[in-house]
């Protein structure tokens, strides 16, 4: 359901919720400012793309979202993705593959993906926010140290290049980058404080600090990129030839899986605080809307931003109205305060960025991961987080969950179990069928799936079934078959028969007996009761062998 017809139905737009949601809008409002330029500046565009893109992904996603606490904008995740093509493709390609990643997120959930997205596994999720944590900490070093940029390549030959530049980093820039650093992780709490995010302090301090003393080696917003125009943003989208589609669709596509899977899982910590329950595919739909019209008028890449949602709902949001509220806010920065902005450091902004990458790697919760996961996981969270940071975002996700999937697999193959009754068990079953225990039968109880990767297991228990007895598969323990599995049932089948051998299958479920049925292992012509209990299978000397 789309969240402000959600909440209007729940009377959060009632004047008792009006203050709370307001305050907190203005709140994660003033974070989002410094948040969204760092985020601009780091993803080689504008500042002031930063804002708009807060602006109007905001106020999309608050109004038609799948969550009515979603806060929209830029995030850090991005970052990495967005750098890359702003390179390779410059600032106009960016907004091209923005717009692109919004067309494929509608298509995403128009075809009910948003369910599907969220089953990434842990280990892939926190391999690659470690890994883009540490991305964006390094490609910070030049803003935060007073560096020259190291150029392009990979990560190792940029870490390589910096390492050897430290010895030239400026000092004013790095005291005033080290301070503002400080000033945000101690600012709030220092009394009197509390209230203001760090980020704005931090960004304040250094602000006031540089138009004070006007260092000339400290590079601000206005040496580098002139000052932030005032106002609306203008109409200006984006130039498509099918050319520029085919070039930009893998960049497009990575922008909108990650925004996919960043936005969900912003929502799922939004249920988690708030106590609501979001709509994943509608949540999709909304933030595709969003990147196709921020692009429009000069914007790039938004998801659902985890913190500042958090943020939002922790300081009494419980509706759109706080999400509207936060980009009225950012709005009317941009019409009445924009030209201030020419005095920020980008040292401070690499600061708050610096703080940004450390809760992105989560340190605690690896730490923790690293101790108690077993083996295969922490193999997954490695793979991912190397591939993450020296070769793309999306190979590492594919990779990750690859290999999740392959060790969830293994392990699945692991736990099915074909089993061999023995005498005594056998007899048992035999006398509760009424059947003489002497009856010359083997019975093979299959528990578990009988997928592909079960088939060795399958092989293992035939093997050594003496011959001139009948055999019953007991499949009362089997949830489903794959056409792998069917098949290596028919063949196993053969093989028994082609010794001499009868054989019964006996107590499979409705669905796994339409798969037999299907499949030809089963006549259509009789009825499911033949197959419900070990007792008929046993008994009823009249029914076919399958």
């Amino acid at each position: 359901m789309i969240a402000v017809t959600e909440a209007a139905k729940a009377g959060l737009f009632a004047r008792r919720h009006w203050l709370p949601n307001l305050m907190a809008g203005l709140l994660v409002g003033v974070v989002s400012l410094p948040l969204s330029m760092a985020f601009a500046i780091a993803s080689g565009v504008k500042p002031e793309q930063g804002l708009h893109t807060a602006v109007i992904a905001g106020l999309i996603v608050a109004l038609f979202g799948g969550t009515r606490n979603q806060i929209a904008g830029p995030t850090g995740a991005f970052v990495v993705i967005l750098a890359g093509v702003t390179a390779q493709y410059g600032v106009d390609g960016l907004i091209l593959a923005s717009f692109m990643a919004g067309a494929i997120l509608i298509a995403f959930g128009l075809a009910r993906l948003g369910n599907v997205i969220r089953f990434i596994p842990s280990p892939v999720v926190l391999g690659f926010t470690a890994g883009i944590g540490l991305v964006i900490f390094i490609s910070q070093w030049p803003s935060y140290f007073g560096l020259a940029d190291p150029g392009s390549g990979h990560f190792h030959e940029r870490l390589w290049r910096l390492l050897q530049a430290l010895p030239n980093a400026d000092p004013v820039t790095t005291m005033l980058a080290s301070g503002s650093l400080l000033l945000m992780l101690v600012g709030p709490r220092i009394p009197g404080l509390s209230r203001v995010p760090g980020p704005l302090l931090a960004m304040l301090a250094a602000t006031l600090t540089q138009a004070h003393f006007q260092f000339d080696s400290v590079i601000t917003i206005g040496k580098a990129y002139g000052a932030i125009p005032a106002g609306l943003p203008a109409f200006s989208p984006p130039v498509i030839t099918a050319t520029r589609l085919v070039e930009l669709l893998p960049a497009a596509f990575s922008i909108a899986l990650l925004g996919a899977l960043e936005s969900l899982l912003s929502a799922v910590v939004a249920d988690k605080i708030a106590g609501t329950r979001h709509d994943a595919n509608q949540e999709l739909i909304a933030q595709g809307a969003a990147n196709l019209v921020t692009p429009l008028f000069g914007g790039f890449a938004a998801s659902g931003a985890l913190a500042r949602t958090a943020t939002s709902i922790r300081n009494g949001a419980t509706g759109p109205l706080a999400g509207i509220t936060h980009a009225a806010m950012l709005l009317a920065i941009l019409l009445f305060f924009a030209p201030y902005a020419a005095n920020v450091p980008l040292c401070a902004l690499a600061a708050i960025l610096f703080g940004v990458s450390w809760k992105m790697s989560e340190m605690p919760r690896l730490k923790q991961m690293i101790v108690t996961a077993p083996r295969g996981d922490i193999a997954v969270l490695a793979i991912t987080f190397v591939l993450t940071v020296f070769a793309d975002l999306i190979v590492a996700v594919n990779i990750g969950v690859i290999v999740a999937m392959l060790l969830f697999l293994r392990r699945m193959a692991s736990s099915v179990a074909v089993t061999r009754e023995d005498d005594g068990s056998r007899a048992a079953s035999l006398s509760a069928a009424g059947v003489d225990p002497a009856t010359a039968v083997e019975i093979l109880s299959i528990d578990g799936p009988l997928f592909f990767g079960a088939i060795g297991t399958l092989e293992q228990a035939l093997a050594p079934l003496p011959a001139g007895r009948s055999v019953i598969f007991r499949l009362h323990r089997v949830p489903f078959m794959d056409i792998t599995g069917i098949e290596a049932l028919a063949d196993a089948i053969s093989r028994l028969e082609r010794r001499g051998q009868r054989v019964r299958l006996c107590e499979a479920n409705p669905r796994v007996l339409g798969k037999l049925v299907r499949a030809g292992l089963v006549s259509r012509s009789l009825p499911p009761r033949y197959f419900r209990t070990l007792e008929l299978a046993l008994t009823d000397s009249a029914l076919p062998h399958a």
